[in-house]
């Protein structure tokens, strides 16, 4: 298939242009539903008369349907753009950058996503769903799979979509730690108990603040529901997380002012599932709490990294480097920044 790319990009380079034109066009068609001509001209920066005939001949050929209240994808649109998504992987220089990454941190499968999620919704929203098919592909039917909080997991989330007739009625999804005390929609609990309901499996919750202080944590760790639910989410198979930046998350958690100073001085850059990561993968703080510890990710089966945007590369590459990730689901900023730094 690189081949043959190479010789069209060489003899028919106008072609490959008006392909990857009308990809994009079907493809944010399809992330967004429904959409008016002038939102999807102004995301995509062209101009109402280019994207007119544009979406006029995707029309034509039955790939969308134009109706009052927008543009939407048709099931024959759909299917041409999943067969098509090898294609524009190696068309847009994708297939090349997964290669890297996956040898460079012996990673099982590695999956970019064209843009950067930070200043697209549209890219958060294709994120997702790569996040989920890969969640999906690894799911076999009697699975426990524990998910943390954030913005990317919520995405995954609504984008889990399973085969029409398919249902995971023996698995069940539990969260990796305690909430945040954030908006409900990003809690553990919120993400866990949602993609359970889209995929017909079960789910366990667990009530806890994500950050204890030591009597707290010794007069939970020794309740029997709390045992419960903890020794389920430790055993479980699939661990799916997102990462965030070390200082940021220190915010977020509310962390007293000299913790902060004491994370930045250790050289943290990212935090996930409750511990913070210096440059070399070395964890250099971690929390009190209850959930997943680093001796249950070591010994899980499938971990699947799902982050993204340009500024993410440095915490993506410091997880990466901790070594016990699986698979990496990025978009293509993040991943052009993780591949400068190791050249």
């Amino acid at each position: 298939m690189r081949n043959v790319l190479d010789i069209q990009k060489q003899l028919l380079p106008d072609l490959m242009d008006v392909l990857k034109k009308r990809y994009t066009i079907l493809h944010q068609i399809m992330l967004s539903d429904v959409i008016g001509r002038r939102t999807l001209a102004t995301s995509l920066d062209m101009t109402e008369r280019v994207l007119r005939a544009e979406t006029d001949l995707l029309k034509a050929q039955g790939l969308i349907e134009i109706e009052n209240i927008g543009m939407r994808i048709s099931d024959a649109g759909r299917k041409l753009l999943e067969g098509l998504e090898p294609i524009v992987n190696e068309l847009f220089g994708l297939s090349n950058l997964e290669e890297k990454i996956r040898q460079h941190y012996g990673l099982r499968k590695v999956v970019i996503v064209p843009g950067d999620c930070e200043t697209s919704p549209m890219v958060k929203r294709e994120l997702g769903r790569a996040g989920a098919k890969a969640l999906l592909g690894a799911m076999c039917g009697n699975d426990v799979v524990a998910v943390t909080g954030g913005t990317t997991l919520a995405e995954v989330a609504d984008q889990l979509n399973p085969s029409q007739g398919v249902t995971m009625k023996q698995s069940w999804f539990v969260p990796a730690r305690g909430g945040l005390g954030e908006s409900l929609e990003i809690q553990a609990n919120t993400i866990a108990s949602g993609m359970a309901k889209r995929v017909g499996a079960g789910y366990r919750l667990l009530h806890v603040p994500d950050l204890l202080g030591k009597e707290a944590y010794e007069s939970l760790v020794h309740d029997p529901n709390i045992q419960d639910i903890v020794n389920m989410i430790r055993q479980a198979r699939i661990v799916v997380h997102g990462i965030g930046d070390a200082m940021e998350m220190a915010r977020r958690r509310k962390l007293e002012q000299t913790v902060v100073e004491d994370i930045r001085n250790e050289g943290a850059l990212a935090e996930s599932f409750g511990y913070y990561f210096n440059e070399d993968g070395i964890v250099v703080h971690k929390m009190l709490t209850l959930g997943l510890r680093l001796e249950d990710i070591r010994k899980t089966e499938t971990v699947i990294g799902i982050a993204g945007g340009k500024t993410k590369a440095r915490a993506i590459h410091s997880v990466l480097r901790f070594g016990h990730e699986d698979i990496l689901v990025t978009d293509e900023a993040a991943a052009e920044e993780i591949v400068s730094r190791l050249e």
